[in-house]
């Protein structure tokens, strides 16, 4: 039976903050169905997702390869993609809604808010702002499409790294992406209790060489997303899994 949305989350270790995710998207059960594309968790994730009534499908490990594995598990007409560590706006489905009654809008995604006070998640803030306005935006920040453009561009390419500007770029070419006014929270745990500027800056560099095409899977093999709690990762199964 088919929905009105899909909430596509992709897992991999996040039994410290998805409980709390799932606990606040149980306002728009109603309305979507909660997909857990699982990358093999070792931790709580699987069965606190399953006790808060998601559907977990279990996939490759890779933030890409999940997450469009997700959406072939998905129903909903509208596809929305979020992190494990974000709290969405209590009216989001509301303004999706608004969003898609001009029939040139194929996607979007919302104002991005790093939680805490550090100058770090500050500045991030801002500078998601700001970027936003030129086109840019990321995973992070709930990207959401209606499903029949998804399918018709082929989804998520299964990157390492940079499966959402891949897609973006693509939905560019099919119509309107709309900049929603609704605040989004995510966690700031990618630099919290490290230097920030280092932090920054290597995402700067590979963000540039990326766009310099330089492959993705080349930039992966020398990557290391920063997860708290999550250090004995070995570097590639980590760069195929969290930014």
């Amino acid at each position: 039976m088919s929905t009105e949305f899909s909430i596509i989350i992709p897992t991999l270790d996040e039994a410290e903050g998805v409980g709390r995710t799932l606990d606040a998207l149980q306002r728009f059960r109603e309305h979507a169905e909660i997909i857990i594309a699982d990358g093999g968790s070792s931790d709580e994730t699987v069965s606190i997702a399953t006790s808060r009534g998601a559907k977990v499908i279990a996939a490759p490990r890779g933030r890409g390869i999940q997450l469009h594995a997700g959406a072939c598990a998905a129903t909903g007409s509208v596809l929305w993609f979020l992190h494990a560590d974000s709290m969405p706006p209590p009216d989001a489905l509301r303004q999706i809604r608004l969003a898609f009654e001009d029939d040139e809008s194929v996607g979007g995604n919302f104002v991005l808010q790093f939680d805490g006070d550090s100058r770090a998640a500050r500045f991030m803030t801002w500078f998601y702002d700001k970027i936003r306005h030129i086109g840019l935006l990321y995973g992070d920040s709930g990207i959401f499409v209606r499903r029949d453009v998804y399918q018709r561009i082929g989804g998520f390419k299964p990157l390492p790294l940079f499966e959402d500007l891949d897609l973006i770029e693509r939905l560019k070419m099919e119509g309107t992406l709309v900049r929603l006014k609704g605040k989004l929270v995510t966690s700031s745990r990618r630099f919290e209790g490290r230097p920030f500027v280092p932090v920054f800056l290597r995402w700067v560099v590979y963000q540039c060489l990326y766009w310099l095409g330089v492959s993705p899977f080349w930039l992966a093999k020398a990557y290391y997303p920063v997860r708290r709690g999550n250090d004995s990762i070995a570097p590639a199964a980590k760069a195929n899994s969290s930014r």
